[in-house]
């Protein structure tokens, strides 16, 4: 059944509302329309890109939580964020990010996103990586998402330390893995 453009562009509104991380790609494949349609309806109903969306999210929901570095220091964009247990950013492969004879993203992109996670993750004025355990398990392509999830695993206050995990992602396939022991100033938190 096809929409009327009114009808689509109040579903598309309602759509974006419930999940502001979703591609105009996959807004065209849910309403049968080409992605031109649907950028030309979110220009009309004033709706951003995705990546103003993501930073608009981001900046509103964790700019005030993240403690360790300014939130425009962390690479790629927070989704989510528990301090002291869990976040979730996500890195878009562009151009800039890639080898230019291959469309192959240079690791030190993957490895940095994982990094300032575990780093934002930590509930401190002071986080830096003391040491860090790193695998990579596929090549990541141009143009492909990567979506990196930190996990606090122990927390030391005796040592200053915390350990956490990041594993990376591009369509829930593990890319990277990795375990980074933090070193945190000793003070007690809340």
């Amino acid at each position: 059944m096809k929409r009327s453009k009114k009808q689509r562009q109040i579903e598309l509104k309602e759509t974006i509302k419930e999940n502001p991380f979703i591609t105009d790609e996959e807004l065209a494949e849910k309403f049968e329309v080409s992605v031109q349609t649907i950028r030309l309806d979110r220009l009309e109903l004033s709706i951003p890109e995705l990546r103003e969306r993501i930073k608009y999210v981001a900046e509103r929901n964790f700019e005030d939580q993240v403690r360790s570095l300014p939130i425009d220091e962390v690479i790629g964009e927070i989704i989510d964020m528990e301090l002291d247990k869990s976040a979730i950013s996500i890195l878009d492969i562009k151009k800039e990010h890639v080898f230019k004879r291959n469309k192959i993203a240079r690791g030190h992109h993957l490895f940095a996103q994982a990094n300032s996670l575990a780093v934002a993750v930590i509930n401190d004025e002071l986080a830096l990586t003391a040491k860090a355990q790193i695998r990579f398990t596929r090549s990541v392509k141009e143009n492909e998402r990567v979506v990196a999830k930190a996990k606090v695993l122990k927390i030391d206050e005796k040592h200053g330390r915390t350990l956490v995990e990041v594993n990376s992602y591009v369509n829930n396939e593990l890319v990277f893995t990795g375990e980074f022991e933090m070193y945190r100033s000793q003070q007690k938190h809340s």
